[in-house]
């Protein structure tokens, strides 16, 4: 007692409370000699003393001064245990079959609490009768089993029992606290003040019994004790238990199950069953150790009259027998469902969202301990169709080149993630395997992803939408022809882009001229080359942007200069599907979610992350760009050996970086989008010199995704996209004026200011015009033309030129222009 309260005592109870305070400090401390021996038993018989006049509530407390003064402490101590929700597998569930299945546990101790009713009876009478058989009827302190253990402990030098369940409960539950610490200097302090052996944490823990047993009923101490307590390893808590050792539930386990498992509580790290090998208590002499402590607990319960001595003897018959049954700890449990990469990212989100706590160790905490029932977006079903179809053709691994592979799937409009798949398998221990790896390449460098990969031809998509935002249209034609382009001929206002001219070739086609719908089925990369030249660089960025695009690392950001035209940017699947799923969303772009719901271990909601949705293009631009892109998987388009069939409207497009190195196809319905990538996770092997169950590198994009587009478009089904307005598809129209009998230079100057392109044949041509005008034009007089149009000018040798039978008298080279819905750029 502090000395300004023991001013307040009568005198001699004063002088006596002075004098219980060494008693009260008492350590036990193994003694090293006879004599030390038996000083510390006569110590020990005062503290039994003490104890005994101050504790064998409620009969013989202030009988006597000397227990008034100790009553006078212990009722100062501190009574409220404060007892927390022990730590509970947190679990995560996926979707199959339309049901909710567990894919994956996190835990710092494998527990998961039951209630009274879900313990076998077997249990609750084999703990009491072995650990406590006064439980139902003392109080909360055994006392005479709390000296003897002290006794023991002392004389022998070993930690012996002695304490009553309500006590164990008490001293679980501390060091429980300890177990939620981050800190090491801390969690050290937490268990001598929680587990040490002094008196003084002794009757400690005596206050707090006594205070549990006011407020809290036998059935609930012991339901909490036999939840709280360690059964060995990582196992705590008697469900964790019996289905670790037997493969049962708490409720189901027999008599013999149920007495060994009271005996692991004796001491758990010498009476697990699950070392086989173990000499002294192994497979080999029948777990002898733990059997001759089972047949105690046998005989106590036969005593304590739990069961009869038939029941007793047929238990003790039984041989021991573990079936044991290992909880995966983490994402690796995911991987029987081809879902560990996704789990993996689902752990990131959590650990980097404040929603489960304000540090990261609080996050990790909150995920290991916290009991969580996470219900994610993974849809098991079509997750099995999208790495069945991917491992069909992409190996783990593969001689001469660091060979990766993904695909991903999620909502449009709800940002739902519903599959990822990749080509290896999932370790992120420190031991590597072939075909293996830690590293999500479907996701970004901060969510266990990559640095992410250049995009190709995918990037084009956002060409497209700045090329339609400056006002330009999709059957405007552009000169495909030019193959060296001076960083002159660019606009860039947000960067610098000084530098050498950037050579173009067309990798997966080429033409001189042609519209841009053609160029985007035939992905002409001279063709967005030019047309990079009439629009702001930075246009492209921000329209890029405005769709959620950003660079899978820090140490890859996004660059503007003219070769991201043709995709040189480090981006990661998701975020490509991300983005084309926004176009295809009307413009309107919803960030990617891998959580549903979170419960928490009572049973409520936790805060979930949502998606955020923003209108990223303006609606009649993404309707021009996905009206584009449409004609990249129909007949003559890049992606046309995908296209499933099955009548599902779909847009898509491809991607192949120099020499093949990376290669993508991205595509979107109005319900999924979709990324699916192949190649070099590091290196440059072109997998164009390689094939992969028959399928060169260059087109194995295609098999892959094709049943995947086919499953989803199954299960999901799509409509008809938003038609795009004429002012996107052909722009402002013009009336090609007639320039026949003009001169070149004049019809030329004409034609340029209204927006067309122009070249005059040199090659003179008979005709009624003067010599040396214009003879006609192509297209002819009065033809509808939208902006930067081509126009071919001959010029007359003034012969008159001989009509030709059902000419109709139209000049040389005057052909009527073709509709639109006719041109080359509507191709398939």
């Amino acid at each position: 007692m502090p000395a300004s309260e023991r001013s307040r005592l009568p005198e001699r109870l004063a002088a006596l409370d002075e004098r219980l305070e060494p008693v009260k400090r008492f350590e036990l401390k193994p003694a090293r000699t006879r004599g030390g021996l038996i000083a510390q038993f006569l110590g020990l018989a005062l503290v039994a003393a003490v104890l005994s006049s101050l504790l064998m509530l409620p009969g013989f407390l202030g009988a006597g001064a000397a227990a008034a003064a100790g009553a006078s402490d212990f009722n100062a101590l501190p009574a409220d245990l404060h007892i927390q929700q022990f730590a509970q597998n947190s679990t995560v569930y996926a979707k199959q079959g339309g049901q909710d299945v567990p894919i994956a546990t996190f835990f710092a101790q494998n527990r998961q609490d039951v209630s009274w009713d879900q313990i076998a009876q077997t249990v609750k009478d084999a703990t009491v009768s072995a650990e406590d058989p006064r439980f139902y009827t003392e109080g909360a302190v055994d006392i005479w089993g709390t000296v003897r253990g002290a006794v023991s402990t002392v004389a022998g030098g070993n930690v012996q029992g002695g304490s009553s369940i309500t006590q164990q409960y008490v001293k679980n539950v501390e060091v429980e606290k300890c177990e939620a610490l981050t800190s090491e200097k801390k969690v050290q302090a937490c268990y001598a003040d929680a587990a040490g052996v002094t008196l003084q944490r002794k009757v400690q823990e005596m206050r707090y019994a006594v205070q549990v047993e006011k407020t809290y009923s036998k059935k609930d101490i012991l339901t909490g004790y036999l939840n709280v307590v360690g059964f060995g390893g990582q196992v705590y808590g008697v469900q964790a238990a019996a289905q670790y050792y037997f493969n049962t539930t708490a409720a189901k386990l027999d008599l013999a199950q149920a007495a060994t498992l009271a005996a692991i509580l004796n001491n758990p790290a010498n009476l697990r069953i699950d070392q086989p090998d173990n000499k002294e208590n192994g497979a080999a002499n029948g777990y002898t150790l733990t059997k001759e402590r089972r047949d105690y607990v046998l005989d106590r319960m036969y005593i304590t009259h739990s069961i009869t001595k038939q029941q007793r003897d047929a238990a003790k018959a039984t041989p021991i027998q573990p079936a044991i049954t290992p909880t995966t700890q983490g994402c690796a449990g995911a991987q029987q469902f081809n879902a560990a990469f996704f789990c993996d990212y689902v752990r990131d989100v959590i650990l980097t969202d404040p929603a489960y706590g304000a540090t990261s160790d609080a996050r990790l905490q909150t995920l290991n301990r916290g009991g969580l029932k996470i219900y994610t977006t993974l849809n098991l079903d079509l997750q099995n169709v999208a790495q069945a179809s991917l491992s069909k053709y992409i190996p783990g691994s593969r001689p001469g080149i660091d060979l990766g592979a993904s695909n991903v799937a999620l909502e449009l409009g709800t940002g739902r993630i519903v599959t990822m798949v990749q080509n290896r398998a999932f370790n992120n221990t420190d031991t590597p395997i072939d075909g293996t790896t830690a590293v999500n390449y479907n996701t970004d460098e901060d969510y266990g992803g990559s640095q992410g990969f250049q995009t190709g031809s995918t990037f084009k998509a956002f060409d497209l939408a700045a090329w339609l935002e400056a006002g330009h249209s999709l059957y405007e034609t552009v000169n495909a022809s030019q193959h060296l382009f001076p960083t002159s001929d660019f606009t860039n206002t947000c960067a610098d882009i000084n530098g050498p001219a950037w050579p173009v070739t067309n990798d997966e086609g080429s033409a001189s001229r042609l519209s841009v719908m053609a160029a985007t089925a035939e992905s002409v990369n001279t063709a967005f080359a030019q047309m990079g030249t009439k629009v702001d660089l930075c246009s492209i960025l921000d329209a890029a942007k405005g769709l959620g695009v950003h660079p899978a690392s820090k140490s890859n950001p996004l660059i503007s200069t003219p070769s991201m035209i043709l995709g040189t940017n480090y981006i990661s699947p998701l975020t490509m599907a991300t983005a084309y799923a926004g176009i295809a969303n009307n413009g309107t772009v919803c960030t990617p979610i891998a959580i549903d719901k979170v419960v928490n271990a009572d049973g409520t909601d936790h805060k979930v992350g949502a998606t955020t949705c923003t209108q990223g293009l303006k609606p009649e631009i993404a309707a021009g760009v996905t009206y584009a892109l449409e004609g990249v998987i129909k007949g003559g388009g890049t992606a046309a050996s995908a296209n499933p069939h099955d009548d599902i409207p779909i847009m898509a497009k491809t991607g192949t970086t120099d020499d093949s190195l990376e290669n993508w196809l991205i595509t979107s319905t109005t319900k999924v989008a979709t990324a699916t990538w192949v190649g070099n996770v590091s290196g440059s092997t072109p997998l164009r010199s390689l094939y992969f169950s028959g399928i060169g590198g260059g087109n194995v994009k295609f098999s892959i995704a094709k049943p995947i587009l086919k499953a989803l478009n199954a299960a999901y089904g799509g409509t008809d996209f938003t038609e795009p307005t004429d002012a996107v598809l052909y722009g402002d129209q013009i009336t090609m004026p007639d320039v026949a009998g003009k001169s070149p230079d004049v019809a030329q100057k004409l034609l340029e200011g209204l927006g067309l392109d122009v070249t005059v044949d040199p090659t003179p041509v008979d005709s009624d015009q003067p010599a040396g005008t214009v003879a006609a034009s192509d297209p002819a007089a009065g033809a509808t033309l939208s902006d930067g149009d081509s126009i071919t000018l001959t010029v007359s040798n003034g012969q008159k030129a001989t009509p030709t039978p059902g000419s109709g008298g139209q000049g040389v080279g005057s052909t009527p222009t073709p509709t639109p819905t006719g041109k080359k750029g509507d191709r398939g």
